[in-house]
């Protein structure tokens, strides 16, 4: 969990610069109690964070109105899972792009939006300098200075904190490439940033995100696996989990090994290994995006939610440059979601497999793949684990935040497993219905 200590507002220090990329110095800290630290703590109003954070009372159906037009409709069953959207697609550059995570779809939209005019500037992260596996929030001004922000990094990182700065240089028309907890803070205070701040034009790419941790919790994971498989985890150079059930490791000699998702060394991390905010997080596919750009439903390419207009017309800046067809789907995911419900409900911690015998591993490791959900099924069984996930850790560490934290849309994907809520547990809104 993250430390509390009093947010400070942020004080700009002078810039580092590249050709490409500013980089202002953050100071102060993350707010108190549940804080994946967006960095809205760290602007010049940090009560921002009252109105504006998804683990307080977030309001979805209000923002997804604001932002797509319309809410999600829960009849229709990939918007249950997935949020509003027009359509989906898989996807890979057809020239992928050398150091991306998957094929650089990401970068590429914002470069592409960078070289068009479209935005004067993009906020996302580039690796530290003295941490490739660190976070660091940048605003990219030129279209090559996305090349240093591709691939994974793993940790908080405080890109809101980037607004202020950015529309303090003159930068009205901003994208954002962010995690789901990012960007509903974004959509939140949107209309004030609007109004107060100058800001003309927005555009959201947004990548999915589960279990995040700190960088530093990261480099104990990675030691752990280093361990299991007699490597240096310093060699390690990509790490990127795939829908075929494995995790993808490259290394600094060229090498690459594909590890089963089952022979990870989940059983040895602590229990807070992940922070309560990650365990409880109701937004796995980043809903409030105009584009999603993920892996869950890509079957070995990318996985795209084209939401909105404008994710239409960012996908359309792409071109022939990238390669799309539909989404496949197979196998039932509801074996493997009740496996994983009663996983977590055994693990003080929620880190599933821990009770799986280590001679079963490498057998079920090969069978899932094979039989398992595949595509869109699998995107559907992370989104009703993520669901269940919350709904048990809310009820055992803090059950008095189910009613507020909890939106509606949520209780409906639990509800196949027994697990809706008690009277005690439904909103307000929700009890003056019935």
């Amino acid at each position: 969990m993250l430390s509390d200590p009093i947010a400070q507002p942020i004080t700009f220090q002078p810039l580092q610069r590249t050709p490409a990329i500013i980089s202002p110095t953050i100071t102060g800290g993350p707010a108190r109690g549940l804080c994946t630290d967006c960095g809205l703590s760290r602007s010049s109003d940090p009560k921002r964070c009252g109105q504006a954070c998804q683990f307080i009372k977030p309001d979805y159906p209000r923002l997804e109105a604001a932002v797509h037009g319309r809410v999600r409709n829960v009849a229709k069953p990939d918007e249950l899972f997935f949020g509003p959207h027009n359509r989906m697609l898989r996807a890979r550059m057809a020239a992928p792009a050398l150091g991306a995570q998957w094929t650089g779809i990401t970068t590429a939209l914002a470069a592409r939006l960078l070289e068009t005019g479209a935005v004067d500037a993009v906020l996302t992260m580039a690796p530290d300098a003295d941490d490739k596996w660190r976070p660091k929030p940048v605003i990219v001004t030129r279209a090559e200075g996305m090349a240093e922000c591709r691939g994974m990094r793993m940790g908080y990182a405080p890109l809101l904190a980037l607004l202020e700065p950015a529309l303090a240089m003159g930068y009205k028309r901003l994208a954002v490439i962010g995690i789901p907890c990012q960007v509903y803070a974004l959509r939140a205070i949107e209309e004030e940033l609007k109004r107060d701040l100058g800001l003309e034009q927005l555009y959201v790419i947004g990548t999915p995100c589960s279990d995040n941790t700190t960088t530093e919790r990261f480099h104990e994971f990675l030691a752990l696996l280093g361990e299991d498989l007699g490597e240096d985890p310093d060699d390690v150079t990509y790490l990127e989990f795939r829908a075929d059930y494995h995790v993808e490791l490259r290394y600094k000699d060229g090498r690459t090994k594909a590890i089963p998702f089952l022979q990870l060394p989940l059983s040895k991390l602590p229990n807070d290994f992940f922070p309560l905010t990650c365990r409880t997080c109701v937004d796995y596919t980043n809903v409030l995006s105009d584009i999603t750009v993920g892996y869950m439903g890509g079957e070995g390419q990318q996985w795209l939610l084209v939401r909105n207009a404008r994710g239409e017309e960012l996908l359309k800046l792409l071109g022939n440059s990238v390669v799309t067809s539909e989404p496949g789907s197979a196998g039932k995911r509801q074996g493997a979601v009740k496996g994983f419900i009663k996983n977590v409900e055994r693990a003080a911690g929620g880190l599933p497999l821990r009770k799986m015998p280590n001679w079963l591993r490498p057998i079920v490791g090969w069978l899932m793949p094979k039989v398992g959900p595949r595509g869109l099924e699998f995107a559907r069984a992370r989104v009703d684990m993520k669901a269940a996930e919350t709904i048990i850790h809310l009820r055992r560490e803090m059950p008095a935040k189910i009613k507020n934290m909890v939106p509606p849309h949520v209780w409906h994907l639990v509800e196949p497993y027994g697990m809706g809520p008690t009277e005690d547990e439904k909103a307000h809104s929700e009890r003056s219905q019935h």
